[in-house]
């Protein structure tokens, strides 16, 4: 998918929500615990009540890989059902991979040709040529994180390197890399006082935007300093959407949680 197609999406369904399909067994209702295959039971009710309100799908691969090759079998039928039911949402792995080049080669192989994810987010550490080979595969794009959500963040993240923060010499030398143009960002929204200066460095890049609910992100101001004239935005929410219930009616709380995020992103697009 094409960041046109997607920006198209987004001024479509008047959303620019992402929908992350965290997993966890101890937390989805006990009836579907019964289910040949609970998690893909789960992900399946969570994207048939919310597909319409969302434009992205975000599974975190943790959260199947926890389960062994039941876990990562689910995976595969939950980003096949999607890719299916729902060519137009963009989809996201959440794999933090990043290595030596053969081995990313290896991780976008199986994230971005074989599982055919659009998307799969990768950690900057090892530099150029551990985020390259993801960016070579043609129409899928590469979620690289800058600035996280988590309080470990300022661990690194917003040191001083010669007069400049440590996020701020990733986002400037991310742009010289081969493909660069394939590259979206992951900027926590726990951190908007920083998106303006965010978008100084790159100004019309996608940003994934994790910390909106749970982690107490406030959408308005993510709007405020980060939206382009193109959106440029991915409003990620998690657990605030997906275990809003326990109960049988729970994809329907998922989805009035989804739609209450969706009128609220309407407003920002106007």
């Amino acid at each position: 998918m094409t960041t046109q197609e997607l920006t198209e999406q987004i001024q479509k369904k008047k959303s620019f929500l992402c929908i992350g399909l965290d997993v966890d067994l101890n937390k989805i209702p006990e009836h579907l615990l019964n289910e040949q295959d609970p998690i893909f039971a789960f992900n399946k009710a969570i994207i048939d009540a919310t597909h319409h309100l969302c434009v992205a799908y975000k599974p975190n691969t943790a959260f199947y890989e926890a389960y062994g090759l039941k876990g990562w079998k689910a995976l595969e039928k939950t980003i096949m059902y999607i890719n299916v039911k729902h060519p137009e949402i963009f989809t996201i792995a959440d794999a933090k991979r990043g290595d030596i080049g053969n081995t990313s080669r290896m991780y976008a192989k199986a994230f971005l040709e074989d599982l055919a994810f659009d998307s799969v987010t990768v950690a900057p550490y090892m530099g150029k040529d551990s985020v390259e080979p993801f960016l070579e595969v043609k129409d899928k794009h590469t979620i690289l994180l800058a600035l996280t959500s988590n309080n470990g963040a300022f661990d690194f993240q917003t040191k001083d390197v010669q007069g400049k923060e440590l996020y701020k010499h990733v986002l400037e030398t991310s742009k010289t890399w081969e493909n660069s143009e394939n590259l979206m960002y992951v900027v926590g929204a726990t951190k908007a006082e920083y998106f303006a200066d965010i978008r100084k460095i790159i100004p019309e890049a996608f940003l994934l935007v994790p910390g909106v609910g749970a982690q107490g992100g406030n959408l308005q101001d993510v709007c405020k300093y980060g939206m382009t004239p193109n959106v440029g935005l991915l409003v990620n929410s998690s657990r605030g959407i997906i275990y809003a219930s326990n109960g049988e009616g729970f994809a329907q709380v998922a989805a009035q949680k989804a739609e209450d995020l969706q009128k609220e992103m309407a407003q920002e697009l106007k």
